[in-house]
């Protein structure tokens, strides 16, 4: 794996996104995350129908499976899940919607 510069603290998500776009440069990982974050939705619904919460332990597991592969293995580079998760998870799904309506390419 590559050198990383350490993580900085961030006043808010719109200085952090610019950050979480330069983690995920390449195509294949992008593609992994969304992906991931297609299956995790799939899987939400029926945790919500049946009422069972290892749906969603089943979610966490597809979301974060194939984004920590496109990280380890095309990223070279440390998911940054675990230094800013909250901000984290609030980049998965707007680079998703952005991915959507094609600001950024599949």
């Amino acid at each position: 794996m590559e050198t990383e510069a350490p993580m900085a603290k961030f006043a808010s998500f719109r200085e952090f996104y610019p950050l979480y776009l330069a983690e995920h440069a390449n195509r294949t990982s992008r593609r992994l995350h969304f992906v991931g974050s297609c299956g995790a939705l799939l899987l939400v619904a029926p945790a919500l129908t049946l009422r069972d919460g290892r749906w969603l332990l089943a979610a966490l597991v597809c979301g974060y499976g194939f984004a920590w592969i496109g990280h380890f293995f095309y990223e070279k580079n440390r998911p940054a899940t675990f230094k800013h998760p909250l901000y984290s998870l609030i980049g998965d799904w707007v680079m998703f919607r952005d991915i959507l309506v094609g600001r950024i390419p599949f």
